[in-house]
């Protein structure tokens, strides 16, 4: 039989119907009564769909920083700034979709919003998105500015109680249990780290990068005694290497390499975080993760700009100065003019520090299916996959 438009529409809108009625409510921050036919009793609850929590800075802040009270240095809801996909500023540093919008899509999760345009009037069905431009995992790095670690974990605990209360315990922890925790933070308390002059002064730099993986492992621990299972876990790319970080070095009278400063941090910073997730995983019955190494992809990128598509991978496309590493797209943020590129995506990084929507979705592939030498021990698919 040929169906007519009509009919498949009210198709479609019946079958959406159904899906909702079995999507997993996650965390209800206002009232709510769960619909008695989606779920009865605890036992029958849904154990198959994987909601998608994120924590971190602006490499994966869809716009919290949108509702703080903060300098504009730490955000970006003005032009060029999503100009590619949305065609508006969203308040993500990039000129479309950030990591965490093609993971949710792979996952088949709608966008997951940031935490605090929700509020507490939303449903937060599919997850939620804590991370804030500038934060670290230090509560010194840029204090007062932005939404560290620590507060972004607040907001989680906060959000994960009312659930318990409104579909029981047992069904309360397959959620937590089943949802996904995607984390990608540290780079701020690195670019920061003479800026955390207390902490600088009586540090050594082992010292300072046991700190800031201290406080990511803990994060990851305390998510864990809450039921949550399921980690992805971004290590840093070489810092010394972005726009800006070429132009630092060519003012200070280099040839515009790689800082070797920085990113020796960075390093120190991946190896350890790398074994204290081994470690974890032997110590807490059921901690799986994917360990993607950014790191590796991105020296892999500039050494084969061509492999992944890009005709420029040290400049930005918008900013001004050498390598356009001046922090300036957009003329927000002190210099009023900028050079903006014709097209993004022949470039790896749109801004001085940040990457271009096609750098995005290419790193989201691999971190959503990429092989074992770049995301193990498992890759985030498997981990959406797994059902506990």
């Amino acid at each position: 039989m040929k169906m007519t438009k009509e009919y498949r529409i009210k198709l479609n809108l019946a079958n959406s119907r159904i899906q909702l009625c079995l999507v997993v409510v996650l965390v209800v921050l206002a009232s709510l009564t769960v619909p008695s036919d989606c779920f009865r009793h605890d036992d029958h609850y849904p154990k198959t769909i994987a909601a998608l929590f994120v924590f971190g800075d602006s490499l994966i802040d869809p716009g919290n920083n949108n509702y703080i009270n903060t300098s504009t240095r730490f955000q970006a809801n003005f032009p060029p700034y999503g100009e590619s996909f949305f065609k508006y500023p969203s308040g993500r540093f990039c000129d479309g979709r950030v990591i965490p919008d093609f993971i949710a899509e792979y996952a088949k999760l709608p966008f997951i919003p940031p935490y605090l345009q929700i509020g507490y009037q939303y449903q937060l069905a599919y997850g939620a998105n804590f991370a804030s431009a500038g934060a670290g995992a230090l509560v010194e790095t840029y204090p007062g500015s932005v939404v560290d670690l620590k507060t972004q974990l607040w907001h989680f605990n906060e959000a994960e109680k009312l659930p318990r209360s409104n579909i029981g315990r047992r069904g309360a922890e397959r959620i937590v249990s089943n949802s996904v925790y995607l984390f990608s933070i540290g780079a701020n308390d690195y670019s920061s780290y003479s800026r955390n002059s207390n902490i600088f002064k009586s540090s050594t730099p082992e010292d300072y990068v046991a700190m800031v993986v201290g406080n990511i492992t803990a994060a990851l621990e305390e998510i864990y005694k809450k039921g949550g299972r399921k980690f992805g876990v971004l290590n840093l790319p070489p810092l010394g290497c972005v726009p800006a970080s070429r132009a630092a070095d060519l003012a200070a009278g280099g040839t515009g390499e790689c800082n070797g400063q920085i990113t020796a941090l960075a390093k120190l910073h991946n190896v350890l975080l790398s074994k204290k997730l081994e470690h974890l995983q032997k110590q807490l019955k059921g901690f799986r993760y994917s360990y993607f190494d950014f790191f590796a992809v991105f020296v892999d990128l500039f050494d084969n700009p061509s492999k992944y598509g890009f005709k420029e991978v040290k400049g930005a496309c918008c900013g001004s100065g050498p390598f356009r590493g001046t922090n300036s797209c957009g003329g927000r943020w002190g210099i009023k003019d900028y050079e903006l590129c014709g097209n993004p995506q022949d470039y790896s990084f749109f801004d001085s520090g940040h990457p271009t929507q096609a750098a995005n979705q290419q790193f989201a592939e691999l971190i959503w299916a990429g092989p074992s030498n770049v995301t193990g021990p498992y890759n985030l698919k498997s981990l959406f996959q797994l059902s506990l």
